[in-house]
């Protein structure tokens, strides 16, 4: 019979309707697939990203710092990496076509993490101690800030340079008496490694008079201005995920381990909520939302760095962070 061969109206509209193609936007993070990534993981398998018509793909990160380089030159559109050092970029190369969009750690968690029996539980047990620090940490780039505010004298604390992959075995082992980095992570792994956690001593900077600003999204500013409502859309899915990882650890955690099978959940799911607790959802972000900052910390914490940092050109805030690609202020709302 003829209408056996005549397709249904609609699925003829259906294929005469040109297929829209999802924006594909790679993601560069700071750093391995670890807990504070899960609300990423979270928001692609939930399906916030596809939603928005985004393609995304995430890629570790090798520190605070490798983002940075990435996103300036174009290979990744956008990533996620420490303001402070953003900060330092874009002195050393003002043309480079990156800022920072949304902050995420509001508190950042650069800490000193020592052990209580190699002598380190305060700044001042640095000196005269052996101090292991991987030269792209972002926490050690804010050492120099965190020693001008506790008195510390520098030449009295030999720093050795270590790998990101050595560092938390080195204390482990009690080659150095403490070391950099962010505390979540330190803080887990020496955990894993056998180290009692009333051994461990955790010198949050952010508690001993650095007054700085954590990791942000971060975005080649080309990129955004070709696709602002792209940018906005990332960001929106962002702070979804992260919104879904406030109130199901354990469903951001699930995300993760399909990406990093090996990884101990539980451990994951602990580093997932001290990052949440002492660096996302802070009272300033219960009150405003997540991803803005304050104009006036802003300029304290630029000051700050000039304190250790010599700027080629003078520094300007509206370099470093634009918030004019954030989504609307509620869908910013944690909980």
């Amino acid at each position: 019979m003829i209408f056996d061969k005549v397709l249904p109206i609609a699925l003829v509209a259906a294929l005469a309707t040109p297929v829209l193609a999802e924006t594909e936007v790679p993601f560069a993070l700071d750093w391995k697939f670890e807990g504070p990534s899960a609300p990423y993981f979270h928001a692609l398998d939930a399906g916030y990203f596809s939603d928005a018509d985004l393609s995304v793909t995430i890629s570790e990160g090798a520190g605070s710092l490798d983002a940075i380089p990435k996103v300036a030159t174009g290979a990744f559109p956008m990533g996620f990496a420490d303001i402070n050092s953003l900060m330092r970029f874009l002195d050393q190369n003002p043309d480079a076509p990156v800022t920072a969009v949304m902050m995420v750690y509001d508190k950042p968690p650069f800490a000193v993490v020592g052990r209580k029996s190699l002598g380190v539980s305060e700044p001042s047990d640095l000196e005269g101690k052996v101090l292991g620090a991987p030269p792209p940490d972002g926490a050690w780039a804010q050492f120099p800030i965190f020693a001008a505010e506790n008195g510390l004298d520098m030449d009295a604390i030999t720093v050795e340079p270590v790998g990101f992959p050595t560092r938390e075995p080195m204390l482990a082992e009690g080659n150095v008496a403490s070391i950099t980095g962010f505390s979540f992570s330190s803080t887990l792994n020496l955990k894993r490694l056998g180290v009692a956690d009333d051994d461990i001593s955790v010198l949050l900077m952010a508690d001993y008079g650095v007054d700085l600003y954590g990791n942000a999204i971060i975005v080649n500013t080309d990129f955004a201005a070709e696709n602002p409502e792209v940018v906005t859309a990332f960001l929106g899915a962002v702070a979804m995920g992260w919104k879904g990882a406030i109130a199901a650890p354990d469903e951001a955690i699930k995300a993760l381990m399909e990406r990093n099978p090996a990884a101990d959940a539980a451990l994951e799911t602990e580093r997932l909520q001290m990052a949440i607790d002492a660096n996302v959802l802070t009272d300033y972000v219960m009150e405003n939302g997540m991803g803005g900052i304050d104009a006036d910390r802003m300029a304290a914490a630029i000051e700050q760095t000039k304190s250790v940092y010599e700027f080629q050109n003078e520094p300007d805030a509206a370099l470093y962070f634009d918030d004019s690609f954030l989504p609307d202020s509620e869908s910013l709302m944690l909980k």
